[in-house]
C-alpha cells in the first residue's frame, strides 16, 4: 500500500510537472513542421538550382541557374513515408549516437569514471566555479581550430558526474561542454568545415581574417563562461532552482562516494585504453575525416576492450551496451525524425526556391543591413541544413554574389555565414550532436530551451553588432 501511495505521488508529481511545461513534447514540434512543409509543397513554387562539381569533388550551386520546375506536392504516401526515410538518411548518425551511449555505460561500469571523479571532485571541493572556466577554454579552443564539434559528445559523459559531484545540476554540465564548443565553432579561426569550405567557395584566402575573429572569439566565450558560471552558482546555492529539479535526484545519476579507493591494475590499464582511444579518434577525425560510422566503430571496439580489460564478463559488456542505448535512445530517434523536414522540402522540389527566395531577401534590404539580414538568413536555413559544409555549398555561391551588389565584403558574408550556422547548432533540434548530447545528460529540448535562450538572443545581439563594426571597417 505505502509502495502504491509514493507512486500516485510520483504519478502526480509528473503531470502537475508536464502541465507547467510552456512547450510541446520535441515530437510533436517536428511532426507539426513536417505537416507545414508538406502543405506548402502544394503553394510554393518547386524550383531547382543547378549543380556544379568543384575540383575537390564538392558539389555547389550556380546561383545563375534557378528555374521554376514541375511542381511536385507531397501526397499522402510520401507524407508518410518521410519519417521512415529520414531515419534511414540519417542512419550513421542514430547508430553512432546509440553507439556511444553504449560505449559510456560500459566505461561507467567499470568504476573508472567514479575513480576518476573523486579525484578532481577532491581538488576542487572549495573552488568548483573555477572548474567551469578551465574546461570551457580548451573545450572551445579545440573546437575553434579543428573545427570538431562532436567531440563533445566525448567531453559531456566525461565531465557530467564530476559537475554533479561539485554540486551542480545536468544543464550546467551540459551547458559547460555545449557553449564552448559551439562559440568555437562559430567563430572559427582554422576550422576546416564550415569557415574553409566558405571561404573557398568566396574565393578568399583560407582562414583570413583571422585577428577579427580572435577577439570575436574572446567575447563570445567569456559571455558564454559567466552565463554558465551564473546559472551554475545559482543552482549550487539552491538546487531547487535548477531546471531539472523537478525530475528527481536519481536522473542525476551522483556517483558513490569514492574516498579512500584506488584504481585496481586491471582499471589502470582499462584507462590507458580509454587514451589511445582518444588518440585514435583525433587522428580519425583530423587526418581521415572520420564521421559517425568510422566512429561508430571505434566506439564498439572501445566499449568491448575497455570492459574485457577491465574484467567486465562479455554479458555484462551487453548489458552494459543496452543500458547505454536506452539512456540514449531519445536523441537518436530526434535526429532521424527531425530529418524527415528536408525529405518533404525536397520531395516537393522546394527546398531550393527557398534557398532562392532567401536571396532575394537579402538582395532586397538596404545595404546598411545586409550583412546582418544574411546571419538571419543564414540561421533559418541552418534549421533545414544542420551541416555547415553542406549549407556552405548551398548558400555561399548566392551570398558572395549579393556581397559584391551590395557592397558588403566577402569576408563579411563568411562571418556572417558563420553566425548564422553556427549559434543555432545548440538550438535546433535538427542538430544531431546536439539532441544526442541533450540524450547523454537526460536533458528534454523543452527544458535545455528554457535554460539557453537568453543566452542565445545575447549572442545573436552581440553577432549583429560585430557584422555592423565589420562593415564599417570594410572586413576583409
Amino acid at each position: 500500500m505505502k509502495k502504491d501511495e509514493i507512486s500516485t505521488k510520483k504519478e502526480n508529481e509528473e503531470e502537475n510537472q508536464e502541465k507547467k511545461s510552456w512547450m510541446p513534447h520535441i515530437f510533436v514540434v517536428l511532426f507539426a513542421i513536417i505537416i507545414l512543409a508538406a502543405i506548402a509543397s502544394y503553394i510554393v513554387p518547386a524550383g531547382e538550382y543547378e549543380r556544379v562539381t568543384m575540383e575537390d569533388g564538392r558539389e555547389v550551386i550556380d546561383p545563375e541557374t534557378f528555374e521554376v520546375v514541375e511542381r511536385t506536392p507531397v501526397g499522402i504516401f510520401d507524407f508518410m513515408f518521410a519519417i521512415p526515410t529520414g531515419f534511414i538518411e540519417t542512419a550513421e548518425i542514430v547508430f553512432g549516437i546509440l553507439m556511444i551511449g553504449g560505449m559510456f555505460a560500459v566505461i561507467e561500469r567499470t568504476g573508472i569514471i567514479s575513480l576518476g571523479v573523486g579525484k578532481l571532485a577532491n581538488t576542487f571541493a572549495n573552488r568548483g566555479l573555477l572548474v567551469i572556466p578551465i574546461l570551457m577554454i580548451p573545450f572551445a579552443l579545440i573546437t575553434t581550430f579543428t573545427g570538431q564539434i562532436e567531440l563533445s559528445l566525448v567531453y559531456l559523459p566525461a565531465i557530467l558526474p564530476l559537475m554533479l559531484r561539485l554540486g551542480f545540476d545536468k544543464v550546467a554540465a551540459a551547458g559547460t561542454v555545449l557553449v564552448a564548443t559551439v562559440a568555437g565553432f562559430t567563430v572559427a579561426l582554422t576550422a576546416p568545415a564550415n569557415l574553409g569550405v566558405s571561404q573557398s567557395i568566396s574565393q578568399l584566402p583560407l582562414y583570413s581574417g583571422m585577428g577579427y575573429r580572435i577577439i570575436i572569439l574572446s567575447i563570445v566565450l567569456l559571455v558564454g563562461m559567466l552565463y554558465v558560471i551564473r546559472y551554475a552558482k545559482k543552482v549550487r546555492s539552491n538546487p531547487e532552482l535548477s531546471i531539472t529539479y523537478a525530475d528527481g535526484s536519481e536522473d542525476n545519476n551522483v556517483m558513490e562516494d569514492t574516498n579512500g579507493k584506488k584504481a585496481t591494475t586491471r582499471q589502470k590499464l582499462a584507462s590507458f585504453v580509454i587514451l589511445i582511444a582518444f588518440g585514435v579518434l583525433l587522428w580519425g577525425l583530423l587526418e581521415h575525416g572520420w564521421y559517425f560510422r568510422e566512429l561508430s566503430g571505434l566506439y564498439i571496439t572501445t566499449g568491448i576492450v575497455v570492459g574485457l580489460v577491465a574484467g567486465l564478463g562479455v554479458s555484462q559488456i551487453a548489458e552494459s551496451f543496452v543500458q547505454g542505448f536506452k539512456n540514449i535512445l531519445l536523441g537518436a530517434m530526434v535526429v532521424g525524425v527531425a530529418r524527415g523536414v528536408a525529405v518533404v522540402l525536397n520531395d516537393g522540389n522546394i527546398m531550393d526556391t527557398v534557398i532562392y527566395a532567401a536571396g532575394n531577401l537579402v538582395a532586397a534590404m538596404p545595404s546598411e543591413i545586409t550583412a546582418v539580414i544574411m546571419l538571419v538568413v543564414q540561421a533559418l536555413i541552418n534549421f533545414l541544413i544542420p551541416s555547415g559544409s553542406g549549407q556552405a555549398m548551398v548558400t555561399m555561391p548566392i551570398m558572395s554574389g549579393l556581397a559584391d551588389l551590395s557592397g558588403v565584403t566577402r569576408q563579411t558574408a563568411v562571418l556572417a555565414f558563420l553566425f548564422g550556422d553556427g549559434f543555432s547548432n545548440i538550438f535546433y533540434p535538427t542538430s544531431g550532436f546536439f539532441m544526442a548530447a541533450l540524450a547523454i545528460a537526460r536533458i528534454s529540448w523543452e527544458k535545455w530551451i528554457k535554460f539557453i535562450w537568453p543566452l542565445i538572443l545575447i549572442w545573436y545581439g552581440l553577432a549583429a553588432v560585430f557584422l555592423i563594426i565589420a562593415q564599417l571597417f570594410n572586413y576583409s
